[in-house]
């Protein structure tokens, strides 16, 4: 397996791979900073593709911080194989998911991430957001990039098929066909309020997890993915609220 690399923003890099049997890329990104910062670990057999991509950025024993969007293997299961590879660094993660997860799961203690703390990593600074159950996991969050305006999506516009590194072409669409295939949103009255606050920090790139970097209007994209869910979740409260139609039969 290939693992690309691409910068999609100033000292952000976009590290790539496509799994033909999945069907889709997992994307890690690295922030080049005073302290590198890795945003997702990929999966354990990933790690060998995935260091080498990052070490022709910055060598692996540099870097200071490991995180990641929710507990899951591809966005955490190699995190104990950097912290290995990496003397310094440290995993950050929600408050939440550190009690429930991250303590017990991580060689190291991890650094507990309250909701908007900053981490100034030296030339970058990278504000966590907590996003419970959106997409999905009851730990979930993201990270926003101030410098540069670049959000760190996680599995928000998640899109199947092998992606190019970046894009200005709409986002919404191949998401609503990756949702209809995996059904991995959580649907919630609070889902479509969440995706539109983040609409708010007006982004100027999208980092997908599963899919391109996307370079656009980031708020417009946000705000039509949640307006989106919010037209499922309301068709399906009418579908699960319609009287029950007799049969022909009586019965």
């Amino acid at each position: 397996m290939d693992t690309t690399v691409t910068e999609v923003a100033p000292d952000i890099y976009r590290l790539s791979t496509f799994i033909p049997d999945a069907g889709i890329t997992f994307n890690q990104f690295l922030i080049d900073a005073g302290e590198p910062l890795l945003f997702h670990t990929g999966l354990r057999a990933l790690f060998p593709s995935v260091s080498a991509a990052v070490e022709r950025v910055v060598p692996v024993a540099r870097l200071r911080w490991i995180t990641f969007g929710h507990v899951e293997a591809d966005e955490c299961g190699s995190m104990n194989s950097w912290l290995a590879a990496a003397p310094d660094a440290q995993v950050a993660h929600g408050v939440l998911g550190c009690m429930v997860s991250v303590n017990d799961l991580a060689d190291r203690p991890p650094r507990q991430l309250a909701d908007g703390e900053v981490m100034d990593l030296g030339g970058k600074r990278v504000r966590r957001i907590e996003t419970p159950h959106v997409p999905h996991g009851w730990d979930a969050g993201l990270f926003f990039e101030e410098t540069t305006g670049t959000l760190l999506c996680g599995d928000l516009f998640t899109a199947m098929g092998q992606a190019p590194a970046l894009t200005e072409h709409e986002i919404v669409s191949p998401a609503l066909a990756a949702e209809d295939a995996f059904g991995a949103t959580c649907l919630t009255p609070s889902t479509g309020p969440t995706i539109r606050a983040l609409a708010g920090l007006k982004p100027a790139t999208l980092c997908l997890m599963h899919g391109p970097a996307y370079q656009g209007d980031g708020t417009a994209a946000l705000r039509d993915l949640a307006g989106a869910y919010e037209e499922r979740l309301a068709a399906e409260g009418v579908r699960l609220h319609a009287p029950i139609t007799p049969s022909a039969s009586g019965a």
